[in-house]
Order: structure tokens, then C-alpha cells, then sequence
């Protein structure tokens, strides 16, 4: 449970995002009106504020031990000198002219942060900083007042009020932000998948932190606010997810080199570093890349990275184009984003690695086009693709999205024999009624049953690999065990109608009879 501004306890998800909602209106009733201005704002001042918590953490545990810390931001451009209420240069600011604190927040703590970027001796940690700031040249609040407004907002989310019986992760906090990015972008898509959808895509993979004896890495090519990546990170350190306790090694590993991702938004970029590092991940190796068409802005968190990844979590904007720049770097050319995706997923994945990817459903059955066959084809040739799932119409609403989408599951290094198949189209999806994780309870037991029985029922089955090639590689989802609606002929509709309208007329007649 964390203590408000008031006192009072704020103590689950709905408490939470309305004391977050307060912080946000007093951003709006400045100069900052949409999602899309006020969470880069709140990003910033979010990561600050822990990275202050967490340094002065580490730093009591290196004097325990006779050892000396230097923190990556010097005074007075640590939270704790400027942010917390208390802090010497906030009050020795805040007792001098107005006008004198938010001078020093634009000319004098947003440069220095933005410095290290040209600093050759800056540490990760300060690399990262500089480019979570690459977009902010001063603070988007006009008002001094409303900004010490939200700084005491903000600073009042401290660990130490956390109720360890109730802890409540604060990256929890930025997932109710970044679905209200989603919900305000005409492609939500863009920026948010929903959380539960990504959960049920993680756990039907099942990861491991190590294969064939060498740790595992783990890579999104489109990687938005970086969803996919931070929930691999909570499976991975979760005992009841992965079903084992991490050692020290494996965790190092987990911190700083198993995360890897591109993407090619300015405004997402430095949302996804502050993202990652709020879930635990100490070094996101991010990059700032058109993943399809090679051009790149910042690329300097991503050196070193692998040509092929063992695991590939990933959303692909829907409805994309790419130009002839991209084109030219895939065998089966086409503008639309989502099939050289696939293309670069397939070459990107190691001999045994697996992808679980979100697609529009129209990928799948799409045949007039032939980079869609092509590609398709290179899919079930190169990789098992050993499930499809059609989500429900809608399962992307909350994030601003209404795209009728598919879950694909494959393991490169083997052709596909048969695809099992699993749907979902029949469940109701509404704003007040989401897609939760434990609407896939039934889909993760057949999943992981070594019974071939238990993969057949009336929601799953299997297509074998012939029939998909004589559907010139189709691969839509059709459940077999729904029967397909008879739609009636134009003549039997007028029939229908005229029948109906003899039966209007004769109970008028009568109930005019009775007055």
C-alpha cells in the first residue's frame, strides 16, 4: 500500500491509477491536454525519482561493506536535491523568487541530463538518461505551481510505503499509462498490446534462461513502449510463472544482455528505456531503427547485439507500408509491414528458437498477392508453425485497436506438418469486459498437453500441412466444429419479408375489428 499526499492509502490497481489520474489532471490543466504530451512529461520525472530511490539503495548496501558508490547524477541534479520536497536545492529554490525553480529545471537540470550523449566517458546508466531525454528541451508545464504540484505527487510514491503484504511494483503504475497512450493514438497498436494477451503469448512458449547451456536472448523488432520484453523479464523472475529460482548469474545475465529491440518511433524510444528500467532491466539494449528498412537514428544501446535471437515476443504495426528502401532488403517484396516482418523474423531466429507473434487476420488468408503466398510458404518450410489462435473481434480495444487479430507460435529448423489450431472469435469483448489471461486457461492446458487427445475439442484442431497447400497456403482459422450460417437468397429474403407482411396485415385488420 502506498501512502498519498494526504495520508490516506492507496492499495490496488483502481486506487493506484486514480491517484495516478490526479497527477495527470493537474498536467492538464497546464498546457499539456493529451496522453500523448503528459506521459513522456511523467515518464521522465517517474525515472528519475527511482533511479534516485534505487542508487541510494545500492549505495547504503556498498558503505555496509567498506566500499565507496558514485551515483550517475551529481548534486544538485539527483531527485533527492531538487524533487523531493524537502531537498536542499527545492527549498533553497523555492524560497527564492518564483520564476527561479522552473529556470532551473529548463536551463539547468534538462541540459546536464541531455549532456552525457556527447560525454565519451558517461557509464550506461548515463546513456541511457541522455536519450530517455533525447526529446525534452524543458519541461512541457508552463506553471512553476503546477509542476511542484506534481514533483510532490510523484515523490510521495515511495517503496518504503509499499505494505510488503500488498507490494505493488510501481512499473505496475506505467502500465495504466501507456494504455491510455494506446487508447489516444489512432493506432494503438503502435505503442500497447494488451498485457494479458502478451502473458498468455509467454507462458504457452514457456521459456527457458538457458539453452543448450548458454543463456537465452531475447529480442522484439518493433518493440513500441517495450511490453513484450519487460513481461518476458516477470516471467523469467517469477517462481510461479517460470517455476524456478533464478541464481545470481542467470540474473546478471537478465539485467544487462538479454533484452534486445528496435523500433523506429522517436516519441516511443525513450518511453521503452524508462519502461524497462522501472521493471528491473538495468541495460535495454535499444535502438532507435526502421527494422525493415535499415535506417537508423541511435544505435549505440543496441551494439554488439547477435544476428539471430532464441526467442522473438513481438506486434507488428497493423496495416503498414514500407517504401522501395525497405523492399529491397527481402526476398518476397511487398509494401505491407506485417509480411516483411515475418520475413525478418524468420531469417532473426536461431536454429531452435521460437517466435509468438500478433497478426491481422487478413495476413493469413490473404492469397492474391504473391509475396503473401511466398512468404507463408517460406513460414511453414523453414519453421514448425505448431499453433494459431484467433483472437476475439475486439481483443485489442482497450488499447485503441479494433483489428481482428491471430497469435502465431513457431520454431524455426523444421518444416511444419500440421498446424493446431485454437479459437477464440466466439468470446464477447467490450470496454468493461477486456480480454483477461484467464480467458486462455483452456487454450494453456491443450497447449501444454502431451495428449494428442486433449488437442481436439470443439474450440481446437488440426489442419494438416497438404491441406494448406491446396488452399494455396490459407492458413485463416475456420473451426470445423461450427456450423456456417445459411445465408438466405435475395429471393427467399423478399419471400420472408412478403410472408411476414400478409401476417402485419391480417392482425391489423383483426385488432381493428375488436375497436
Amino acid at each position: 500500500m502506498v501512502k498519498n499526499n494526504n495520508g490516506r492509502m492507496v492499495n490496488g490497481q483502481s486506487s493506484m491509477n486514480a491517484y495516478i489520474k490526479s497527477v495527470c489532471d493537474i498536467m492538464r490543466r497546464d498546457r499539456t491536454k493529451g496522453a500523448l504530451e503528459y506521459i513522456p512529461e511523467l515518464t521522465w520525472m517517474m525515472f528519475l525519482r527511482i533511479l534516485d530511490e534505487k542508487e541510494q539503495e545500492e549505495e547504503l548496501k556498498f558503505q555496509a561493506v567498506g566500499k565507496s558508490f558514485t551515483p550517475s547524477l551529481k548534486e544538485p541534479y539527483r531527485w533527492r536535491d531538487w524533487g523531493n520536497t524537502y531537498g536542499k536545492k527545492r527549498v533553497e529554490l523555492q524560497n527564492s523568487k518564483m520564476g527561479d525553480f522552473l529556470n532551473f529545471v529548463n536551463n539547468e537540470l534538462i541540459p546536464y541530463l541531455k549532456s552525457f550523449k556527447d560525454k565519451p566517458s558517461a557509464n550506461i546508466k548515463q546513456k541511457l538518461i541522455s536519450q530517455i531525454f533525447r526529446n525534452n528541451n524543458q519541461t512541457k508545464l508552463a506553471s512553476e505551481t503546477n509542476l511542484l504540484d506534481v514533483l510532490d505527487k510523484i515523490d510521495h510514491l515511495t517503496s518504503e510505503n509499499i505494505d510488503e503484504t500488498h507490494q505493488f511494483p510501481l512499473s505496475q503504475i506505467y502500465e495504466g499509462l501507456l494504455l491510455k497512450m494506446g487508447e489516444k493514438n489512432n493506432d494503438g497498436g503502435q505503442f500497447f498490446t494488451p498485457r494479458e494477451v502478451i502473458r498468455a503469448m509467454i507462458r504457452a512458449v514457456k521459456p527457458e534462461i538457458i539453452k543448450d547451456g548458454a543463456p537465452v536472448t531475447i529480442y522484439d523488432p518493433c518493440c513500441g513502449t517495450g511490453g513484450f520484453l519487460a513481461e518476458t523479464y516477470a516471467y523469467f523472475t517469477s517462481p510461479e510463472m517460470s517455476g524456478r529460482e533464478l541464481n545470481a548469474t542467470e540474473i546478471e545475465h537478465l539485467k544487462h544482455d538479454a533484452f534486445w529491440g528496435l523500433d523506429n518511433s522517436d516519441t516511443a524510444f525513450p518511453i521503452a528505456l524508462a519502461n524497462l528500467v522501472l521493471h528491473g532491466i538495468d541495460y535495454p539494449h535499444i535502438g532507435l531503427k526502421n527494422t525493415l528498412s535499415g535506417r537508423d537514428t541511435y544505435m549505440e544501446l543496441f551494439e554488439g547485439a547477435q544476428s539471430k535471437f532464441d526467442y522473438i515476443f513481438t506486434n507488428p504495426p497493423f496495416g503498414g507500408k514500407e517504401g522501395e528502401d525497405a523492399k529491397t532488403n527481402f526476398v518476397f517484396k511487398t509494401g505491407n509491414t506485417q509480411i516483411l516482418f515475418i520475413q525478418h523474423i524468420i531469417d532473426h531466429l536461431e536454429e531452435g528458437g521460437t517466435c509468438s507473434m500478433v497478426i491481422d487476420e487478413g495476413v493469413l488468408f490473404r492469397t492474391n498477392e504473391l509475396a503473401f503466398v511466398q512468404t507463408k510458404k517460406k513460414l511453414l518450410e523453414e519453421c514448425n508453425l505448431w499453433c494459431i489462435i484467433s483472437l476475439p473481434q475486439n481483443a485489442f480495444l482497450n488499447a485503441g485497436a479494433g483489428v481482428k487479430t491471430n497469435l502465431l507460435f513457431f520454431t524455426k529448423g523444421k518444416p511444419t506438418q500440421k498446424v493446431w489450431y485454437y479459437d477464440m472469435s466466439d468470446i464477447k469483448i467490450l470496454k468493461k469486459n477486456p480480454l483477461t489471461l484467464n480467458k486462455f486457461d483452456d487454450f494453456l492446458f491443450r497447449c501444454h498437453s502431451s495428449k494428442e487427445e486433449d488437442k481436439i475439442s470443439e474450440k481446437s484442431w488440426f489442419i494438416d500441412i497438404e491441406t494448406i497447400k491446396s488452399k494455396n497456403y490459407d492458413i485463416k482459422a475456420v473451426n470445423p466444429n461450427v456450423k456456417e450460417k445459411v445465408i438466405p437468397r435475395p429471393e427467399e429474403l423478399i419471400k420472408i419479408i412478403e410472408d411476414s407482411q400478409i401476417k402485419i396485415n391480417e392482425g391489423l385488420k383483426k385488432l381493428k375489428e375488436i375497436t
